[in-house]
């Protein structure tokens, strides 16, 4: 057999296959769905090839047959399959008996949601700390669920990583197929890559796509706006440049749910605290592509250029950098992989006027909160953490700690207790 990384998602998918009787693995084409569901299975079911899917069309409960685990890979192509697990799982519980993986939702859903039967998690790309054909970030040394225990625990370690290094990272992509590939080939894979969505995902999702350099065009202004709570009209008038008559929103929306529906959108939502509420407080999304080197494709920007500060062909939020941008999405890729491993969720923190803004706000399950900003800098000065000074002063005990995520090589805590915590050292 290959070689198979471990990945972080892969602890939680074991824990609960071991107790519970059928799991969806959700995520964006290529992120590796298909690879952990075979290491696992006992009858691996493709319904891309036909002869499978011939079968299975002719009669969905023979899913229920076979060898457990099974794992129906790409079920979206045959909803009904769905619908045969969850009858499966009525009539046998055991645990550990049927995996689902899937890149989109289905042009007609199942007839049943599946709750109670059949839970669904999210596969994305690659952390850093999971990418060990990238040397130089090594083992972390500072653990998310430690900063969520509340205990303030020490923060140490020292990284060889420096700012060309995440630039690199930012670019190489964290989809597992590309790792190892030169920059050539890697441009020409991610190319290859976002044609696919365009030609064939996006019509297989059910999305009548008539104007095929439209949806690149609004992809293209997704990826300007990386990190950036920039509103519908700005996007659309970013995606649609030079054109007088500008698409109405109920002609655009379908761009926009099916690309979320593909998982290659995943907007960071805003945080609505429970206990603490805050004035003035919007929940609107900031916009990320799963995976930023997604992103620094669809801009035409490899890591040279956004190493020499170079503008993209798309105009690009006046507010702050691409690059600026780009590692704070890398930062938000590695903290929705280790939320999800400490079974938190991963929000954002902006007042309506904009006075206030903290990029990441770490939600654990008994409502209380990590805060955390992302630097492109290795030194942190009082003024970069003083709206994490705020929030402790508005929420109080219910701030579990604070800390900025830096590009610099040391970690540590400042004397006010907010953790300096160079992105390569923080971990699940």
């Amino acid at each position: 057999m290959a070689f198979y990384g471990q990945r972080i998602v892969d602890n939680l998918i074991d824990a609960l296959f071991a107790e519970l009787p059928a799991i969806s693995i959700e995520g964006v084409r290529a992120v590796g769905k298909t690879t952990t569901a075979r290491q696992r299975a006992a009858t691996f079911l493709e319904l891309d090839y036909a002869p499978v899917l011939e079968v299975l069309q002719a009669d969905p409960r023979l899913v229920g047959t076979y060898p457990t685990p099974v794992a129906v890979d790409e079920w979206q192509k045959l909803p009904a399959i769905f619908d045969a697990v969850r009858r499966a799982v009525d009539e046998d519980r055991s645990a550990g008996r049927f995996l689902l993986t899937g890149s989109t939702s289905p042009k007609q859903p199942p007839t049943h949601t599946g709750a109670g039967r059949i839970i669904t998690l999210r596969m994305r790309p690659l952390s850093l700390s999971e990418r060990w054909d990238a040397p130089v970030f090594g083992e972390p040394a500072v653990s998310l669920a430690e900063l969520l225990s509340g205990a303030r625990p020490d923060v140490l370690g020292r990284t060889e990583a420096r700012l060309a290094d995440y630039v690199e990272e930012i670019t190489a992509s964290g989809l597992p197929g590309l790792r190892g590939l030169s920059a050539s080939a890697r441009s020409e894979a991610l190319g290859g890559y976002i044609d696919r969505i365009i030609d064939r995902d996006f019509p297989e999702a059910g999305h009548d796509l008539r104007n095929p350099s439209a949806l690149r065009r609004w992809l293209a202004a997704y990826a300007a706006s990386t990190a950036t709570t920039a509103s519908y009209e700005r996007i659309r008038d970013a995606a649609t440049g030079g054109h007088g008559d500008k698409p109405s929103r109920s002609s655009t929306t379908p761009y926009i749910d099916t690309l979320e529906r593909l998982h290659i959108l995943e907007p960071l939502p805003g945080w609505s605290p429970t206990r603490n509420p805050l004035a003035k407080l919007t929940s609107g999304p900031k916009h990320h592509l799963v995976d930023p080197a997604l992103a620094a494709a669809l801009l035409g920007i490899d890591a040279a250029a956004l190493l020499r500060g170079e503008p993209p062909h798309q105009p690009t939020p006046a507010d702050r950098t691409l690059l600026g941008g780009l590692f704070e999405s890398l930062v938000a890729l590695n903290l929705r992989v280790y939320a999800q491993a400490a079974r938190a969720s991963l929000h954002h923190l902006r007042k309506r006027a904009g006075e206030r803004e903290i990029d990441f706000i770490v939600r654990a399950r008994d409502g209380r909160v990590l805060a955390a900003e992302a630097k492109l800098s290795g030194s942190v000065s009082d003024h970069d953490v003083r709206h994490l000074h705020w929030l402790r002063r508005e929420i109080g005990d219910d701030l579990l700690d604070a800390a900025v995520i830096t590009t610099g090589p040391q970690a540590y805590r400042r004397r006010d207790g907010i953790a300096v915590i160079p992105a390569a050292l923080l971990g699940p």
